[in-house]
């Protein structure tokens, strides 16, 4: 499953943090940041109970990009950023808060040198809970390539988003990491579908679909559209979700903005007449269910459905849709959406608490 990474621009890292008192794992948890962006954690909020948990160890300084179960006190060390090779970019540190990358041209000895901050990074992190191995993908936000390294690494390995790339596979909106599995949302609408599980000097394989359009939302009715209409529903974000079989779904959030239930999604997925080559055209096919299975938005992947531990079936856990891309009017809300009912289940404990961001996570 997906873990929390806590990434820093003096050592990349992974913490677990143990806490002074383990909430009992009735439900999926909340990891809240008294910072924006993440760049603090210290406290586990259980909506089952509506209850605070403070930790013992001080995040300071750390940047979380991803989730995780937080109750475990081992510590996994990664590579420093600057320990990143490639066959296009560089990257090298300057100062204790700055790291710099710049493209490598030998044709142009004047390539700009464009520096980075914390607020810069954007990752994800699978780790397996059988063996412990772990994969981590991070990037520099706008910028034409990704970061990764594998258990036993000790540098990071280049996979650019533009450089050689396919046209339709180039450019990133969202990724999701799946296991050794890699999703690409690229710029056009296509995805990109990488196996980081290589042993060859790239590491990486190109296992992508071969679509022959983009993964585009069909037009709506005039029925829809009235109806969008009178919820006021905005467009808000878009991204993509893997299910456990390994379908991936396009994810359309709406801003309603009429009631305190003012968050909506759609789900879409390929249909599978897609990839026949006698097809001249095809629509994405709305999914209305997600069945005994949950939606982790924060994570970008379905978990099963489970009573004991508070699951919701065919939910949509959320926090923010712009972990990867910043979306220029994101704002935190929280919540659980009931694709069958529309309706979104709120947490009215939380505005007890000051904090300003907040993921969700499955403790183990």
């Amino acid at each position: 499953m997906q873990r929390s990474t806590t990434l820093t621009l003096d050592s990349a890292k992974v913490l677990r943090s143990n806490l002074i008192q383990r909430p009992k794992a009735r439900s999926p948890l909340l990891m809240l940041s008294a910072e924006k962006d993440g760049c603090r954690s210290n406290s586990v909020y259980n909506p089952y109970n509506d209850r605070v948990y403070e930790t013992k160890s001080d995040f300071s300084g750390y940047r979380f990009l991803g989730n995780s179960d937080v109750f475990s006190e081992k510590r996994i060390d990664l590579p420093p950023l600057e320990s990143f090779k490639g066959s296009h970019f560089k990257i090298w540190r300057e100062g204790e808060e700055n790291v710099k990358h710049m493209l490598m041209d030998d044709e142009d000895p004047f390539c700009d040198e464009i520096p980075h901050a914390a607020e810069d990074l954007r990752g994800r992190l699978w780790v397996d809970d059988k063996n412990g191995n772990y994969v981590v993908v991070w990037q520099f936000e706008m910028y034409p390539f990704l970061g990764f390294c594998r258990t036993g690494d000790d540098h990071y390995r280049e996979i650019p988003t533009e450089l050689e790339v396919q046209r339709e596979l180039r450019g990133l909106n969202d990724m999701v990491l799946k296991g050794y599995n890699l999703y690409v949302y690229a710029t056009r609408e296509f995805i990109r579908h990488l196996d980081l599980s290589g042993q060859d000097e790239d590491g990486f394989k190109d296992v992508s679909e071969k679509h022959r359009l983009p993964m585009w939302r069909p037009s709506m009715t005039m029925k829809e559209r009235e109806r969008m209409k009178q919820k006021r529903s905005i467009p808000s974000n878009k991204g993509i979700a893997v299910t456990r079989a390994g379908q991936v779904l396009v994810v359309f959030t709406y801003d309603l903005g009429t009631s305190e239930s003012h968050r909506m999604f759609h789900l879409y997925k390929r249909d599978p007449k897609d990839l026949d080559p006698k097809t001249l055209d095809t629509r994405l096919l709305e999914v209305h269910s997600l069945g005994d299975e949950a939606l982790f938005y924060d994570l970008g992947i379905t978990v099963p459905a489970d009573h004991t531990l508070g699951i919701e079936p065919n939910s949509i856990y959320f926090t923010r849709d712009d972990r990867i891309c910043h979306n220029k009017l994101s704002c935190l809300d929280i919540g659980v959406f009931n694709l069958a009912t529309k309706t979104v289940k709120r947490f009215h404990g939380l505005s007890n608490f000051n904090f300003n961001d907040a993921q969700w996570f499955l403790p183990s």
